[in-house]
């Protein structure tokens, strides 16, 4: 077999409707079924089912502004659950890499894969049986585009969503113009909004206008981005695989309340469990934090003329990952900011100066600090065993009034047992 035969190959997986997907999982009687999924405080309409797409629900829709459509169709609406979403993405991504460990996860629902040690003539056969893998696997459906480069994998992708095999594979085809002057210009990977808009007064409308287009224009009118993305679409490998995943710099958990929050004890408690949330993320990833900060802010929209926003920011003696340490803190500095007399729609806390665990050297630990990690393993073994808050502390609360607006919640935890469907048989 020729070398030929082994060029660059990078598949782009992305999950179909992902979040309604997860949704239709734990329940088949909605699988035929129109389904959106909404945002947070159940704002916005974030995912689609295709039956949903055919009744005409725009994506980003304001969930109000679509009541109408879902209530006359009986669409079946569902809050975000991100615990349940985050957890089926991890069992997709551990599935991906079965064929091979060269993969880059790209969000929670996508991911490029190396598939460069297959023949040009197996690499679709081998796209179908990771499909089905997937599907068998995780009974997540997926639509999987084959081509030279990530730009044009994701234009193989786009194809793919509308076929029944769900798999289209660009490796071999050499007439590639005729495919490329069917996409717009606003859908080629890597063309924001501002791009467009510049592509389009210089009368390039398509990927196929894009990918003729001189060098010399490119580097002259725009950027070396967008020369990239020209020499991709002309297959020509120029962004190459993220497989390492990179440390992050800071963390940041934040939610908008589910009402207005005027009372500083309920503030307490949703830093203290954003803190806690921060603090377990850092933890799995081995990473101490130098120092935190605290925000809150009144809605821009309601309040008007009385708007409030502020933050403190609070460095820690010695970089640390301990969740007492890390809420007292921001408790204090929730004191400093926190005025009365306002209702505030959104707190959050950010963990910064992120650095890895075992630089962690200083001449002051003593024996308590071996204490301490193993009451911090403790904390994170048991609450990975039996669901986020199984341990928590006091300051965090108990009924938790400040929660998102979760209406529509199918109340499924696959990381708690309390939520998980139970099965009758007769």
């Amino acid at each position: 077999m020729s070398s030929t035969q082994y060029t660059k190959k990078i598949a782009l997986i992305d999950c179909n409707s992902f979040y309604v997907s997860c949704e239709r999982l734990f329940n088949p009687k909605i699988r035929k079924k129109p389904v959106v999924v909404l945002s947070n405080n159940d704002g916005c309409i974030i995912s689609r089912s295709n039956e949903a797409k055919t009744l005409g629900i725009k994506m980003g829709e304001p969930y109000f502004k679509a009541r109408n459509i879902i209530v006359k169709n009986n669409v079946q609406v569902f809050s975000s659950n991100y615990s349940l979403y985050g957890d089926i993405s991890r069992r997709v991504m551990r599935t991906l890499k079965r064929f091979n460990s060269e993969i880059e996860v790209y969000s929670i629902d996508e991911a490029f894969l190396d598939l460069s040690n297959f023949s040009d003539d197996e690499v679709e056969d081998v796209g179908k049986e990771v499909r089905s893998v997937v599907l068998q696997w995780t009974g997540i459906p997926t639509s999987i585009g084959i081509a030279k480069t990530k730009t044009l994998s994701k234009i193989a992708n786009h194809i793919a969503k509308k076929e029944k095999s769900g798999v289209v594979s660009l490796i071999g085809i050499e007439d590639i113009d005729s495919i490329l002057e069917k996409v717009k210009i606003e859908d080629v990977w890597g063309v924001g909004r501002q791009l467009t808009k510049f592509y389009i007064k210089n009368d390039i409308y398509n990927a196929k206008q894009l990918k003729n287009i001189s060098n010399a224009w490119i580097k002259k009118s725009s950027s070396v981005l967008s020369s990239r993305t020209a020499m991709e679409l002309r297959g020509i490998p120029c962004i190459d695989l993220e497989i390492q995943d990179s440390k992050r710099k800071s963390c940041v958990v934040s939610r908008s309340f589910g009402k207005k929050v005027e009372i500083f004890q309920e503030l307490k408690e949703s830093v203290t469990n954003y803190c806690l949330n921060a603090s377990e993320k850092i933890r799995s990833e081995s990473l101490i934090a130098k120092s935190i900060t605290v925000f809150l802010k009144t809605s821009p929209f309601q309040n008007r003329g009385i708007y409030y926003s502020n933050s403190k920011t609070i460095d820690f003696p010695i970089a640390t990952d301990n969740s007492i340490e890390i809420v007292k803190a921001a408790i204090n500095g929730l004191k400093d900011i926190f005025k009365r007399g306002y209702k505030y729609q959104k707190v959050g806390v950010i963990l910064s100066g992120l650095s890895n665990l075992e630089n962690k050297n200083n001449l002051f630990s003593s024996s308590k600090d071996e204490k301490i990690k193993s009451l911090m393993r403790s904390i994170d073994s048991t609450n990975c065993r039996y669901g986020r808050s199984a341990l928590s502390l006091a300051s965090g609360g108990i009924n938790k009034k400040w929660n998102m607006r979760r209406k529509h919640s199918s109340k499924i935890d696959t990381a708690d047992f309390r939520c998980l469907p139970t099965i009758r048989t007769s």
